[in-house]
């Protein structure tokens, strides 16, 4: 009994951090303008980086050579993730955003397959066709007419987001590292990028926090707290918890999260082909999900052949 107790506190957990970054769109759409885009990145970064040096200090660890250089460069790639989503978000809708970034679940393993010379099984190959035809019904809505401006800066970051994760792993996969440490060079990484950017374009970051009324600084709190410290934290205190295949099907869900948030919250018009775009998505990437690690955790004739699960932020 106390075991079932145990995993049900893990999953609800993770649930919980699968429904928050579920609604980052619609929290992040609440609070930017096109001009407000660096400043609230930078301010963001800047509190979760320390907050997490914090908890580093706390700890008492020392971060390592080798985890602030690679952490400086995947921290350089995550920095682009963050600018083409958080971009992308003030152009398109909640809804929108949190499927079409989805994708990086399958274009991880694409692009893991063109580096590393794998072949991935057709099936995979169908899986993504689905998930990428239904964003195109989405994007539509029903009507033959292009993606917007931010549909396609999304479409960008799920794919910068799958080099961020095939980076990860080459950078850190054949040295151990301490999860900890990575993240919170990563995150200051970013954190510099937007500081020094927010001079020079839109928004400087004391204008933007004079703009916060009482609600939008609850929504940016909950934004930095809540969808990035707290979900960094349950990630690593679950994985060693429960398997890591569990952990990529309870945090799967985010899309799910998205989709409820903006439809039923955020009130984002969707037509019949849009929900049908909805389920297409959503069937295409968790049939890709399984498939590759079908794949991944198959005997192989090659011992040196590796393959790079799709990850989150």
């Amino acid at each position: 009994m106390t075991a079932l107790l145990s995993h049900f506190r893990v999953d609800l957990l993770l649930l919980l951090v699968a429904a928050s970054w579920g609604s980052t769109y619609l929290v992040a759409k609440e609070l930017i303008t096109p001009e407000s885009v660096v400043a609230l990145l930078a301010l963001r970064m800047l509190l979760a980086a320390a907050l997490m040096a914090a908890i580093v200090a706390a700890r008492r660890t020392r971060i390592t050579a080798a985890e602030l250089r690679a952490g400086v460069l995947l921290g350089s790639v995550l920095a682009a993730v963050f600018a083409f989503e958080t971009f992308g978000i003030a152009k398109t809708s909640a809804t929108n955003a949190g499927l079409i970034i989805s994708l990086t679940i399958v274009f991880t393993p694409i692009l893991d397959a063109a580096v590393s010379g794998r072949r991935l099984p057709g099936r995979f190959l169908l899986a993504a066709l689905i998930a990428i035809g239904g964003v195109g019904l989405l994007a539509g809505n029903g009507a033959f007419q292009p993606p917007s401006v931010g549909d396609l800066l999304i479409l960008v970051a799920a794919i910068v987001r799958a080099v961020h994760v095939t980076s990860m792993f080459s950078l850190t996969g054949h040295t151990p590292m301490n999860s900890l440490h990575l993240t919170t060079v990563q995150l200051a990484t970013c954190a510099t990028f937007f500081s020094v950017a927010s001079l020079f374009y839109g928004d400087s970051i004391p204008h933007f926090l004079a703009r916060l009324d009482p609600g939008r600084a609850a929504l940016f709190l909950y934004l930095v707290v809540v969808c990035t410290v707290f979900a960094f934290l349950v990630q690593t205190w679950a994985v060693r918890r429960t398997s890591p295949s569990r952990v990529s099907l309870l945090l799967g869900t985010e899309p799910i999260w998205a989709a409820i948030v903006g439809v039923t919250i955020a009130r984002d018009t969707v037509t019949l082909a849009g929900y049908v775009g909805i389920v297409l998505i959503l069937a295409g990437t968790a049939w890709g999900r399984s498939i590759e690690q079908r794949h991944r955790l198959a005997p192989r004739a090659s011992p040196e052949t590796r393959v790079v699960s799709a990850g989150r932020r």
